[in-house]
């Protein structure tokens, strides 16, 4: 049998689960430093994804606890729309990226991993970034060091999040 070894995956096995939202959680907390914000103003904030689909993904994510997106007020809305367009700016001359996929999932069908707080997910694409190994393996594999990229976000964030 081969093994495949995630060293950092044992801190998702050890360490103490938040109880309710975990957006919430994040929004109560944002000086909490090992909770990667990179941004926050008084309607969202801009998050590392704890468990990411390529390395520099963010979430912009609404102080506002909803599931629905059309919930939202008008403003929160627009600001989470800048705050996402801000985070492409960054990601793409930061990183560098090659494109960028931004999205959200709304409910379970649609592939919500946290569905009970809506969010943006903003993903850095480098052209071949993914491979057979996802498809076949069922395994991603991350070419960089996920504290880095976020030391590297964070210092350049504030000329982007205006």
């Amino acid at each position: 049998m081969e093994h495949l070894y995630a060293p950092w995956r044992y801190n998702y096995v050890v360490e103490e689960k938040i109880e309710g939202c975990i957006f919430c959680h994040i929004s109560k907390n944002l000086d909490d430093k090992k909770l990667q914000v990179l941004f926050s103003d008084d309607y969202c904030y801009v998050v590392m994804n704890k468990f990411p689909y390529s390395p520099g993904h963010l979430m912009v994510i609404p102080h506002f606890h909803t599931c629905n997106v059309e919930d939202l007020d008008e403003t929160t809305w627009l600001k989470m729309s800048i705050r996402a367009r801000q985070a492409v700016k960054l990601l793409k001359e930061i990183m560098p990226c090659e494109g960028v996929n931004i999205g959200m999932n709304l409910g379970k069908a649609a592939g919500a991993g946290i569905e009970q707080h809506v969010h943006y997910h903003v993903l850095p694409r480098w052209v071949g970034d993914t491979n057979f190994i996802s498809t076949i393996g069922g395994t991603r594999v991350y070419p960089a060091n996920f504290d880095e990229i976020f030391e590297k976000l964070k210092i350049n964030s504030i000329k982007y999040f205006i």
